[in-house]
Order: structure tokens, then sequence, then C-alpha cells
């Protein structure tokens, strides 16, 4: 059957398609392969992921010019961060079993470009539901982009270090992009208009997309799953259910109908799907993917760090913006640093450490130091200055971070199916976005309770209300250091001991 094929004492049977040897090169299912242009794809994934994940930030530096220009309220001014966020959020890991059904190269695509189209709307937006309906095309298309482009990345590197050190890089680019978008958002917002926010993506996509089409490799694996409706309509209304819960409460109370009403009903959901997930015959999310221990921690460590550094992007902004006066642009640029000790701390681990060590200590160790960092913050005060007082903690924080995001989207794909990999992939994005929703509703929360509780029988004035205000960032920070210690605990316990064993992905073709 195959003339290339070394005679062996026994010959191989026709019908026994798993012992015939695979042709070296042509790995036609993984979506990308191991390809002469690998570090060239790696490229493209990162700008992709890059555009997605700095849209979360880049857009909130918009937002008051925005207001400004097209005239909505406060109250209604949420839903311009809420609409990309249900929809990215409730739809990603449809999205992830479409990458596997349809193709990675075809979804990315796909995804690249709906996300562009999207962004051109909402630039040209020139009512408020225009806008809201662009952010939630946006959220949509981000959600088949996303988990396709980790996908890609899972099954085109695979020798052990170069995927540690593809990983490395992209789990920098993840972790920093939030405060690429601080920066790339003042400094458009303030020498253009808000409007360059969103028509930034374009230029993103259409370099993303030429390289996508030239050097993507087609094809979906040979044995794709079909699609579990029931399970996708379950979880997709579950998810849309806890994000819609969380931001509700951020402008409501928590005894607000709306909030625990949609939270009980997204964590019936959820169970229900998992239930599902028990007796399908083509699950959605299939256990082996979520129950194997290394990949349940790194997903928790997603969940956990999501929640935890919106402690960092967006209370210390406030405070660099609010107390310290600091413009837009500066705001950004006081976070490059952090952003440059994640990336280098993001490939030195999944480069040299976790190979020999394991993601044991590593993780842990993230979690450690992000908390750290977090309480370190609460030593601020209005007079405290940059170098002396913001930098120091912002690094240790960064160093954290840096240790925690690479090694656990690593691990959380390591060993994963070919027919797997879209849906493990979504499923490190869910539990990060999520993660973001649960951490953004419950800070801002206690933050407004802790600076309205200062101010009870005080005389409002400006020094008062600074003080408020720092009242409100350091509790958002002891709490955000009180998720990251949670995390050290949940890694130390369910990671496993040793270096991780190697995986059918080692090297040569991807049969994952």
């Amino acid at each position: 059957m195959d003339r290339e094929a070394v005679p062996a004492p026994e010959p191989v049977p026709m019908s026994d398609p798993a012992r015939e040897p695979a042709p070296p090169t042509s790995v036609p299912h993984t979506g990308g392969g191991r390809h002469e242009h690998r570090w060239l794809i790696l490229a493209v994934i990162g700008i992709a992921q890059l555009m997605v994940v700095l849209d979360a930030t880049i857009v909130n530096i918009a937002l008051p010019s925005a207001q400004k220009d097209l005239g909505f309220s406060d109250g209604n001014r949420q839903w311009i961060v809420t609409a990309y966020a249900l929809a990215f959020g409730s739809l990603l890991l449809l999205g992830g079993r479409i990458a596997d059904l349809v193709g990675r190269k075809v979804v990315f695509l796909a995804g690249l470009a709906g996300f562009a189209v999207a962004s051109a709307l909402g630039g040209a937006a020139n009512s408020f539901s225009m806008l809201v309906a662009a952010r939630a095309l946006q959220g949509m298309f981000g959600a088949l982009l996303a988990p396709a482009a980790l996908s890609l990345l899972t099954t085109t590197f695979t020798d052990a270090r170069e995927r540690a050190k593809a990983f490395g890089i992209y789990g920098a680019i993840a972790g920093a992009g939030g405060a690429v978008g601080l920066l790339l958002g003042g400094v458009l917002t303030e020498y253009l208009n808000w409007r360059w926010c969103l028509y930034v993506n374009l230029a993103f996509a259409v370099i993303a997309m030429l390289g996508g089409a030239r050097l993507l490799h087609a094809g979906a694996p040979p044995d794709r799953p079909k699609l579990d409706v029931p399970g996708t309509v379950l979880v997709s209304a579950g998810l849309f259910c806890i994000v819609y819960g969380f931001s509700n409460a951020e402008t409501h109370a928590w005894s607000d109908a709306l909030t625990w009403g949609f939270l009980v009903v997204g964590a019936v959901l959820l169970v229900l799907f998992a239930w599902w997930q028990t007796r399908a015959t083509h699950p959605l999310l299939p256990l082996r993917v979520v129950l194997d221990r290394d990949r349940g921690a790194s997903f928790l460590a997603m969940f956990i760090s999501g929640a935890g550094m919106f402690g960092v992007f967006l209370f210390l902004t406030y405070y660099l913006q609010q107390i310290l006066q600091y413009t837009p642009v500066k705001t950004g640029l006081a976070f490059l640093p952090m952003v440059a000790v994640m990336v280098v701390a993001s490939v030195v681990t999944t480069n040299n450490l976790v190979p020999r060590m394991g993601a044991k200590p590593i993780v842990p160790l993230g979690m450690g130091l992000s908390a750290a960092g977090m309480a370190w913050l609460t030593a601020l005060d209005v007079t405290s200055g940059y170098a002396a007082h913001v930098l120091p903690p912002l690094l240790v924080a960064g160093l954290g971070l840096g240790l925690i995001f690479a090694p656990a989207m690593s691990m959380a794909t390591a060993g994963v199916a070919a027919h797997d990999a879209g849906v493990a992939s979504a499923m490190v994005n869910t539990s990060q976005q999520v993660g973001g929703s649960i951490g953004t509703a419950l800070l801002n929360t206690l933050a407004t309770t802790a600076a309205s509780n200062y101010l009870v029988g005080k005389e409002p004035t400006p020094q008062v209300q600074a003080q408020a205000a720092m009242q409100s960032y350091s509790t958002a920070y002891w709490w955000s250091a009180l998720f990251f210690a949670v995390g050290l605990v949940v890694t130390v316990i369910l990671y496993r001991r040793g270096a991780p064993a190697p995986t059918p992905t080692d090297g040569g073709a991807v049969h994952m």
C-alpha cells in the first residue's frame, strides 16, 4: 500500500492504517504542521492574539470620548464593554469546536475578517446602538479567532523546545496585551480620536490575514467530531448568563433580581452541561480534556489570574490618572516595564525552567509573586512617586504573571488530541474571560463599597475624595492578592511533580 515503507518481518495489514508509516512532512490535519516557516506563523498568530487581547483595554481608554461624541448616558456606557464580553465569553467553546470541525486555517481567517469588519463598523458608528452592535460582532468573531489561533500554535510547534519557546512568546503577548492596549489607546485617543481605537484593528487583521493565507496549512482532522448541539446550547446560554450576571453587578446591587437571577440560571445550565457531557456521544467538551490534573490546574490558573490581574490594569490605571494626574499616554508608558518583565519571564520560564522542573514550582511561585505585588500596591498614597513606589510592585507583579500565563497555556494544551485542540484552546480563553468578568465585577463592587464607607460622616472635600479613592484602590489590591493566594494553593495541590512527560507532539508529525 505504501511503496516507500521499509519491509518488516511481518507485513503491515492493509486494514490497519494506524501502523502505516506517515509521510514525514505532510501533516494535513494539524492546521500548521512542522513548517519551515513556523516562526513566521508564530508572528501571524501573535498579531491576531494581540489584537483580541488589547481590544479589551484600548476601548476602555476611548470610552469617555465616545460617550461625549455619541451622547449616551453613564448607565448605558457599560454596554460598550459588556456587549463584547457577552458574545466573546459565551461563544468561545463553540468557536473552538468549529475550528476542530471546519479547519483551523479557515476559521482563523474568517475570525480575522469578521473582527476587522466589526471594528470598521464600530469606528464608523454614528449612534450608541450601532457601536454596541459592532462590539457584539467583535466578540462573536473574537470567539472564533482566539481558540483557532491557540490551537494552530499547539499543532504547529511539535518539537518540545520550540514549543516551549513559542508558548513563552504567546503567553507574554496574552498577558501583556492589556497594558499595550492602555498605551496604544492613550496615543490614539490623545493624538487622533476615539474611533481609531477601533480602526487600528484593521491594520492588525490585514497583516495577519495576508500572513495566514500564505503560510497556514488548510484542512481539518480526518476524524473530526460531530457537533454536540444540546451541549452547545447549554454551555453558551450558561456562560452568557454568568457573564451577564456579573456585568450587571457592576452597575446594580448584588440583590438585584437580574444579577442573582442570571447567576443562578447560569450555574444551573453549566451543571446540566457538565452532566450532559458524560452522556453525549460526541461531547462538546470531552471530560478527557478537563480531567487531566495538569490541564485542570492550568484552566484554574488562567481563571484565577484573569480575575486577579484586573487589580493591576484597572485600578492602577485609575490611580495613575486620577491621583497622579497622568495623561493616557503617560499611563500606558508607566506599564511598559511590567510588560518587558512579563515577556522575559514568559520566554525564560517555558523555554528553560518548566522543561526541567515542571509547572508545579513555577506557576505557584508566579501566584505568590503576583499576590506579593498586589499587597505591595496597598502602600501607595496620594503623595507616592512612580519610580520609588509604583514601579517596584509593578515589576514584581509582572514577573509573577509572566510565570503564570505561558506555562499554564502550554500545559493546558499539551498532549491534547488533534480533534480536541480547538476546544481545549477555547477552554483556556474561556477560563481567562470568565475569570476577568467575575474579577472586574467583584473588585468594582468591593472598591465602590469601601469608598462609600470611607465617606460616611465626612465632608466631601477634594482631599477626602482622594483618600476615599485610595481606600477603594487598596481594597481592590488586597482582594486581588487574595485571589492569587488562592491560586497558589490550588496550583500547588493540583499540578503534578516533576518535568512534564514527553507527549506525542514532541517531535515528528503531530498525531496528538
